[in-house]
């Protein structure tokens, strides 16, 4: 389901998705509407921006957290031109999986919005570094170099190591090494029941 109040976008994701096999049960202007329809016939996942009517300030995100209450199975991507903290905090600061937030204006292309949807659907999370940054401040992850932080990031956007290797064009090993000093100065040692992997990018967030 779409929530978006620009008919051209709300109809142009529609387009997107369900030329590539999707269903959209619902696609409406305004948070009220999403929640209502969400009610009626929960969907795998909703697609809504922050700033909605009717004070275009941040229904998407009072409304992505209704959701995450009242319906944790449906996955939640926030598609939005703004980083709004006030709420995003708490939306991140629960349960992470099937929750994500990425900027309209750093999507590279239609195939990257499709997979972090699909991600999302499927119970992953998916961020744009940008909104991470935005919602640290200072943090434990400060003790990290500038490429730590960056292979982090991408860590939290749930890339494996070899989808950061080619994006920060790094060899296999050096992508390991950088991991193990990222969990060496976040003070994650290795343990049988804990995902060093998960643990960093809690941390990332803040939320750990």
């Amino acid at each position: 389901m779409i929530a978006e109040d620009s008919a051209i976008l709300r109809d142009g994701l529609v387009q997107i998705l369900t030329k590539r096999g999707h269903e959209i049960p619902a696609a409406v202007p305004n948070a009220d509407e999403l929640l209502a329809a969400v009610a009626t016939d929960p969907p795998d996942a909703v697609v809504m921006d922050i700033r909605m009517p009717p004070t275009h300030t941040d229904e998407g995100l009072r409304a992505a957290l209704e959701l995450r209450r009242s319906h944790p199975r449906v996955g939640v991507l926030l598609f939005s031109q703004y980083v709004e903290t006030r709420y995003a905090r708490d939306l991140f600061s629960g349960k992470v999986s099937g929750v994500g937030y990425l900027l309209k204006e750093r999507v590279a292309d239609v195939s990257e919005f499709v997979e972090a949807l699909t991600k999302i659907a499927a119970g992953g999370t998916v961020l744009d570094p940008e909104v991470v940054v935005q919602l640290l401040g200072s943090h434990p992850t400060d003790a990290l170099t500038a490429r730590e932080r960056e292979v982090l990031g991408l860590m939290a956007e749930g890339r494996s190591n070899a989808a950061i290797g080619k994006k920060l064009v790094l060899a296999d090993s050096s992508v390991e090494k950088h991991i193990s000093n990222i969990f060496t100065k976040l003070g994650l040692p290795p343990a049988d029941e804990d995902h060093r992997r998960v643990l960093a990018v809690l941390k990332y967030l803040g939320v750990s």
